[in-house]
């Protein structure tokens, strides 16, 4: 079969490659390790393609935020808009096109205005994702403004901290005996980045602190899974059934940054048996594609684990057979949102990647799509897909 080079979205042939997908239904990862005789995926090029549209599509009428979903409602969520600014970062490292650097000001500008003029907010996870996007753009601009503002967010997020639960951060201000993963998760990965940076003792001693809270209170010790929180209904109880994907791929970054910041292998372990939790659950991805979590919040989960399960493959100390293992398991989800998840020519992303999207797409949704797409053209930059 005549191999077609794909650029961008302009062509596309998805005959061959549903019929594979169809043949090897049985198979929980069926194009793993299988060269694929259709395509020719450009990552670079799909990634352009998205990011274009997606702020053609989201940013609001008056260019300072980016609004709820394609559909109208142009409400601002603040940390949607949070990793929005990530996504910019990835573009311009990946580009180094000075356009994304001017989107990351106004961003960062238009986030403080909707906000009531300042960026400190009510949700200590709300300001953990702004924090870390920020310290990524310091460190891909030098620009001190996003440094300012990630200290400035850090100040505030350690006010969070109290012994209620054993210890912990808690969610949000007015809910101080709340303690979940994705306010802690978070806190370490800014708490060990900022102490690779700034050698601030207190620094590292926080997020070993929190780390070793979280990994006893809400990791699973038979099997590495991570729960979402506990005492969120004032009963004490853990909210075991809530097993979101993002939990799993904040704690994954917080145990590989506090291996990074370390050297300890204990933390790295705990990061690769996670990311094997991932990819071998029936829950969290079905057939080895990363499960819908629907739209709103859920929308953005897969693409945070995404995020830090790309980081661990870029690990020099993690093994080549797990590695292996992470990479083609991104490229058969990436793979199948292309095909299957990416409405064209809007290029609007889907809750599910394995079907097209429905007539509303939520910000956080195609955030994960964008999120996913800018990890493989990381990947194949540096030859890691062949």
């Amino acid at each position: 079969m005549k191999k077609l080079v794909l650029r961008g979205f302009l062509y596309f042939n998805l005959v061959a490659l549903m019929a594979t997908f169809s043949a090897c239904e049985e198979d929980p990862f069926p194009l793993y390790d299988r060269q694929s005789a259709v395509v020719d995926y450009n990552w670079a090029a799909t990634a352009d393609s998205l990011q274009d549209k997606t702020n053609s599509t989201f940013l609001s009428a008056d260019g300072k935020y980016f609004v709820q979903n394609n559909t109208g409602n142009a409400s601002f969520n603040y940390w949607w808009n949070a990793h929005v600014l990530d996504i910019m970062v990835d573009a311009y490292i990946r580009t180094n096109d000075p356009v994304y650097v001017q989107r990351m000001k106004f961003l960062l500008n238009g986030i403080r205005d909707k906000n009531g003029g300042r960026l400190q907010n009510e949700y200590y996870d709300d300001m953990e994702w702004l924090a870390l996007s920020s310290l990524r753009a310091y460190e891909a601009t030098q620009d001190q403004a996003f440094l300012d503002a990630t200290l400035l967010l850090w100040q505030d997020i350690k006010t969070g901290l109290n012994d209620n639960q054993g210890g912990g951060i808690a969610w949000r201000k007015s809910q101080l005996d709340y303690k979940n993963t994705p306010a802690n998760a978070p806190a370490i990965i800014l708490a060990a980045r900022l102490y690779q940076m700034r050698n601030n003792q207190q620094d590292l001693d926080l997020a070993k602190s929190l780390y070793t809270w979280l990994k006893s209170t809400l990791v699973d010790p038979a099997t590495g899974i991570v729960w979402d929180g506990i005492n969120r209904t004032g009963n004490g109880q853990i909210d075991k059934s809530w097993i979101f994907t993002y939990n799993q791929g904040v704690f994954i970054g917080a145990a590989q940054e506090l291996y990074k910041a370390t050297s300890e292998q204990a933390y790295l372990t705990d990061a690769v048996r996670t990311a094997n939790v991932v990819l071998n659950s029936p829950d969290l991805s079905p057939g080895g594609i990363l499960k819908s979590e629907n739209q709103g919040d859920g929308g953005l989960f897969k693409g945070i684990l995404v995020r830090y399960l790309t980081n661990l493959i870029l690990e020099p100390n993690v093994s080549q057979s797990d590695k292996t293992k992470f990479i083609n398991f991104l490229k058969y989800n990436g793979q199948t949102l292309y095909s299957k998840g990416i409405r064209r020519p809007s290029l609007m992303i889907s809750p599910d990647w394995r079907s097209m999207p429905g007539e509303s797409t939520d910000l956080a949704t195609q955030l994960s799509g964008v999120m996913l797409i800018e990890a493989l053209a990381k990947l194949d930059a540096l030859n890691l897909l062949d």
